[in-house]
């Protein structure tokens, strides 16, 4: 079998899976449906294997593979073809997707059981698969932005999937919304690059651009680059378009894995390093794109210190670590910045699995304020968050202080002021340490609350069960919302299985890339980044194992003070808080950008649609246009009616001046 016919197997069994549980959810019941969308996305992985191994067999300077279904619009100007781009970066997200998605679905089998909306949430998670599958897969523009569109649909869809929670349709509305900006800019931006190099499709891009397309247009390159990055920052969650991603908590926990780990956060990333031969003809654009991920990962990491919502906080964590990705792949740390985004799919998927489970215990409660003493009646889950919490907080050995490290040595041997960017990227990680055990000290650690001891006693605490408004019968139908059970993944096999594999790879994934030592993701990544001018820069000794050592001390530091404030001494944080008042407000406010989009952006459109409805719609459209012309055909209406009398003598004679009319007009006419 072929190498792209592989890529293709890998996007149909995401589709076959969700044609197949959406046509039939009626008949299918919950556990045929999770069942189906697991087995979708295992072949799905299996085929990414398949293709993997079958790139392999291919020299190195020809692994890039085109293959195209049919033309969709081909003439003189545009080539719009139904095309994949199988490469060792699409083979490499290919993996990372449906193998952090199977286990995700795994997962969901058991955290859904009892949803009443089970086959629709299957068939949505299969669709969201599919569609960021056509992303990475994509080998033109148009492809890319069909994809794109389609991620930012299925998110809304899952966002939203408890639709009769208004909190979770506002949250779902939010993020499709600046999706759609960032869907405007990454069309915007083809259009600029598509005028000067005269294709759609990828390689041939880049070979334009290589051959002096934008030579004297070099403006156009760098506005089509930051259009972009416009793309790049509203999936990927990064300032100023990142405050869809908290609201986004309001989904299923499974759904909020997803989105975190293997898909739609990971796109902007992707796509800065697809581009990148772009970026590197760009590099004004290249610049912004670094500078904005270091931005957005210290502003996010100094408001999750304050978040109380346990899903906001891993959220936020997010937020940050793509930032060091967007930074990463900005500076042309290509090969580290996808090692990261590796190793944070599983380290992350982890975290986000774990919290579902403890929060499966407090009935459906996200609140840290409600959590204490989970420690010993959740010991697996208490498990689970440890690795996933040292992964993210970087400790040595777990694959997240290989991936981050390689990321900040790499942004720091550029020197000039990207030093600015590396010692932002340490403070980051210093604040990362710190939330990230707040967080576990505050969920696992002091007295244990009612539901902890329920749990040690066998109990697990519920959810009321959703009734009907109109005659207060317990529901049981899909009416979207949550169902009456809440799992925990103590009890549950399948999740218990998805969790264990995911500590594995957050725990050993880091030999992939050590150091001095090992370069699997950079050799395996070397053909799509051969024409990069960074694919053999490599820092230098001394900064690798400086940077090695400070990131272990900046760490291990962070979770040393949050010890220190959240176990031995625990009024310390109080204190803190009443001590800095107005830093805290701030920073639980998340630096007020709500606040200020809503300002300078929600309420002036707003003003402007409610103008539009109220005046100008009523009184210039319907009075002048509608109405006006209304009035005119009335009048001339009323004007013919009363001419039609019924007298024969009143038509001859309007017929002797129509005609005398007509001869005076020859008449002068012909004078």
């Amino acid at each position: 079998m072929s190498t792209t016919t592989w890529g293709w197997l890998v996007l149909a069994f995401p589709l076959a899976g969700t044609i197949i549980i959406g046509l039939g959810h009626k008949r299918l019941g919950r556990g045929p449906a999770g069942a189906i969308g697991t087995l979708a996305i295992l072949l799905a992985f299996v085929c990414a294997v398949g293709s993997l191994i079958s790139l392999q067999d291919h020299p190195e300077d020809q692994r890039q593979l085109v293959s195209s279904l049919w033309d969709y619009a081909v003439t003189g100007s545009i080539d719009a073809r139904l095309s994949i781009l199988i490469d060792p970066l699409s083979v490499f997200m290919m993996l990372v997707i449906t193998g952090v998605s199977t286990l995700i679905h795994l997962y969901s089998i058991s955290y859904m059981k009892s949803d009443r909306g089970n086959a629709r949430y299957f068939a949505y998670l299969n669709f969201f698969v599919f569609s960021m599958l056509v992303l990475v897969t994509a080998a033109n523009f148009m492809l890319l932005i069909v994809g794109w569109a389609f991620v930012g649909a299925a998110s809304y869809l899952l966002i939203s999937f408890w639709f009769r929670r208004e909190t979770a349709t506002r949250a779902g509305i939010k993020a499709f919304v600046i999706n759609v900006v960032g869907d405007v800019g990454l069309v915007l931006g083809t259009f600029f690059i598509l005028r000067h190099s005269g294709t759609l499709d990828f390689l041939g891009t880049f070979r334009a651009v290589d051959d002096g397309a934008f030579a004297t247009h070099n403006g156009a390159l760098v506005a089509g680059c930051l259009l972009l990055l416009v793309g790049a920052f509203a999936k990927s969650a990064q300032i100023p378009f990142h405050t869809w991603l908290p609201d986004a908590m309001e989904g299923p926990t499974p759904v909020s894995s997803l989105i975190h780990a293997a898909t739609m956060v990971t796109a902007g990333v992707y796509l800065i390093s697809r581009m990148h031969p772009l970026f590197e003809h760009a590099p004004a654009a290249a610049n912004v794109g670094a500078i904005v991920g270091a931005v957005t990962l210290f502003v996010a990491g100094t408001i999750a210190l304050v978040q109380t919502d346990i899903k906001r906080v891993i959220a936020y964590s997010t937020m940050s670590q793509i930032g060091y990705m967007i930074m990463g792949v900005s500076a042309g740390a290509y090969a580290a910045g996808m090692f990261h985004l590796l190793t944070h799919a599983f380290f992350k998927a982890l975290l986000f699995m774990a919290a579902g489970s403890i929060i499966g215990a407090m009935a459906g409660s996200q609140s840290l304020d409600k959590m204490s003493g989970f420690k010993r009646s959740m010991p697996f889950t208490f498990g689970c968050f440890v690795v996933g919490g040292l992964a993210l907080s970087g400790v040595p050995p777990f694959s997240g202080f290989f991936s981050k490290d390689e990321i900040l040595a790499f942004v720091g041997d550029r020197g000039g002021w990207f030093v600015a960017l590396y010692v932002v990227g340490y403070v980051g990680a210093f604040l990362t340490g710190i939330y990230t055990w707040r967080m576990i000290f505050r969920a696992f650690f002091g007295r244990p609350v009612p539901e902890a001891v329920e749990l040690e006693h066998g109990h697990i605490a519920h959810a009321e069960q959703p009734t009907n408004p109109a005659n207060g019968e317990v529901e049981d139908t899909d009416v979207g919302f949550p169902g009456p059970e809440h799992v925990v993944a103590e009890r549950e096999i399948p999740m218990k299985v998805a969790m264990g594999i995911l500590a594995l790879g957050a725990t050993f994934l880091g030999v992939l890339q050590i150091p001095m030592v090992t370069h699997v993701i950079t050799t395996f990544l070397e053909p799509t980044f051969e024409d990069s001018k960074y694919l053999h820069v490599e820092p230098s000794d001394g900064l690798v194992w400086f940077g090695m050592i400070l990131g272990t001390v900046v760490a291990l530091t962070g979770i040393a003070i949050a010890h220190y404030i959240w176990v031995r001494k625990p009024g310390t944080s109080a204190a803190i808080q009443a001590r800095f008042k107005g830093l805290h407000t701030f920073l639980f406010h998340k630096w007020y950008f709500d606040e200020l989009i809503d300002l300078l952006v929600v309420r002036p459109w707003s003003a402007v649609g409610s103008f539009a409805r109220t005046w100008f719609e009523r009184v210039i459209v319907d009075g002048v246009f509608v109405g006006g012309a209304t009035g005119i055909v009335k009048a001339g209406s009323s004007a013919v009616r009363a001419l039609q009398t019924g007298f024969l003598r009143y038509y001859a004679a309007l017929l002797l001046l129509g005609g005398a009319a007509v001869v005076l007009y020859f008449l002068i006419a012909s004078s």
